[in-house]
């Protein structure tokens, strides 16, 4: 090998030291097999930092050409597959140097100028988690689309709103739905505002302390897109906020997911019977051939907890560090590239889930959730919706709300034991409730006219559902 070459079977830092690393520590300290995700990140802060080092002077031109070209074909290797990645070699930011100055000598050592491989992971991190925000925000983007779509489908079936998992009110189908999209674009404009802190530069940082080179920080930035400067050199290469931060807000549109699992399983069940799923989204049973299992709501289901875990362990890393960087932080990636990768996945599936797929052969959709709106009604038939509604009757008559509560908590009881709706009483037993109740009752205790005059900003009708339905779709064009 010649002297202008990197000994690629060398650690960066061999000269210091009077033995080699054994084979069990090269193991347990090496990063590459999962950081070279990272390569194209690398490339790019290298080719800004290379810039940069020629606009300041402190490379040459040729140099500066070297690198480029070098850099430019180490990239195609990457994308074609025929980069050799080395265990020897540690990490991504190694291999790649090691190549470099094996293609283009010198100019390769010289890359390395007025940065650390400590400011320049962490500015790979960055680089990488804002491309994949970017991605996160279209899967969003796409997963609200179809529930908006859904939900205009059904703003008119109505739906047995629960809590505590017993029939309260009437509601509309596609205003049930978008709830879920409020959740959703509450998780999408988190994962913007952590993208501001994201985007920071750290290269110049180096080591800890800053350099003795005259960098320009603020070039690089700009030439990266990035949005601001880490300013102080030992924050600069120590933080990994920004990845607990995402990894927060990654948790909490999987625990929205998890919400919206939970409900299509038990909307799918036979006891309830409110939805169908296509069939590419569920499996059977080994032994019980009737079954169809929800499977991928339940696996995103568990996914929620793989996700928040990686929260936890990312919080944990971080909770005993000294200032600046510790060997520790090779372990943010892995959790990480898993929060990213689970989320990308389950966004993408559920977008398809519920929306559908469209062929694109015949411009037409097939699958997403199929609607069964007789068995929804029916539900709500039974559990007496519209009891707030004849309360609110009475109130309307002059009563205070607690008495009419009182009287009609006693109508519900007479429904009961003769086993129908309230809005199947007959006005004459309605009267004996109440003397002001008349024959315009029989409006509000229909689920249709419940769910009408809910028709205030926020509320259930289908008036406002359409509104909402209306700004969504702005917000999303």
């Amino acid at each position: 090998m010649s002297s202008n070459q990197l000994d690629t079977k060398a650690q960066a830092w061999s000269a210091l030291f009077s033995e080699p690393m054994s084979e069990l520590v090269k193991r347990y300290t090496a990063s590459v097999f999962f950081d070279k995700r990272l390569a194209n990140a690398d490339i790019r802060g290298s080719l800004a930092h290379a810039e940069m080092l020629r606009a300041v002077g402190i490379i040459s031109a040729d140099d500066l050409a070297d690198i480029q070209r070098g850099l430019s074909q180490i990239q195609a290797e990457i994308d074609a597959g025929q980069f050799q990645w080395q265990l020897d070699l540690e990490d991504v930011h190694l291999n790649i140097e090691a190549r470099l100055t094996q293609l283009v000598g010198d100019a390769g050592k010289r890359l390395h100028t007025g940065r650390s491989r400590n400011d320049q992971v962490a500015t790979d991190i960055r680089l990488w988690l804002r491309d994949e925000i970017d991605a996160i925000d279209a899967l969003l983007v796409a997963l609200q689309s179809a529930l908006v779509d859904v939900a205009e489908q059904n703003k008119h079936v109505i739906l047995p709103g629960f809590t505590h998992l017993q029939v309260a009110q009437p509601v509309s189908f596609g205003h049930h739905l978008l709830a879920y999209v409020e959740m959703f674009a509450r998780d999408q404009a988190r994962l913007q505002d952590v993208r501001k802190r994201v985007n920071q530069l750290p290269l110049g940082a180096a080591a800890l302390a800053g350099t003795t080179y005259p960098l320009d920080r603020l070039r690089v930035a700009k030439t990266l897109e990035m949005e601001g400067v880490c300013q102080n050199s030992l924050d600069a290469v120590s933080d990994r906020d920004f990845a607990i931060e995402f990894t927060a807000a990654a948790s909490l549109v999987m625990v929205h997911v998890s919400r919206l699992s939970e409900e299509l399983i038990i909307w799918m069940s036979q006891n309830f019977g409110f939805i169908k799923i296509a069939d590419r989204f569920t499996t059977g049973s080994s032994i019980m051939p009737q079954k169809k299992n929800p499977d991928v709501p339940e696996l995103a289901r568990g996914k929620t907890g793989r996700v928040v875990g990686h929260l936890m362990g990312l919080i944990t890393l971080m909770k005993g560090q000294p200032l600046a960087y510790n060997k520790d932080n090779q372990e943010d990636k892995e959790p990480l590239f898993d929060t990213v990768d689970t989320l990308k996945d389950t966004l993408r599936i559920f977008a398809e889930m519920v929306g559908g797929q469209v062929d694109p052969a015949t411009g037409l959709k097939s699958g997403g959730i199929t609607v069964n709106a007789v068995a929804m009604r029916g539900a709500a038939m039974r559990g007496y919706a519209t009891a707030t509604d004849l309360a609110d009757y009475l109130v309307k008559k002059g009563l205070p709300f607690r008495d009419a509560h009182e009287i009609v908590a006693h109508a519900v009881k007479t429904a009961q034991s003769e086993g129908v709706d309230l809005s199947e009483l007959s006005l004459t037993t309605l009267q004996t409730f109440d003397s002001r109740i008349e024959a315009d009752v029989f409006g509000p205790l229909s689920l249709e006219g419940s769910m009408n005059e809910r028709n205030t900003l926020g509320g259930t009708s289908p008036e406002q559902v359409s509104a909402q339905i209306a700004r969504h779709r702005a917000r999303l064009s």
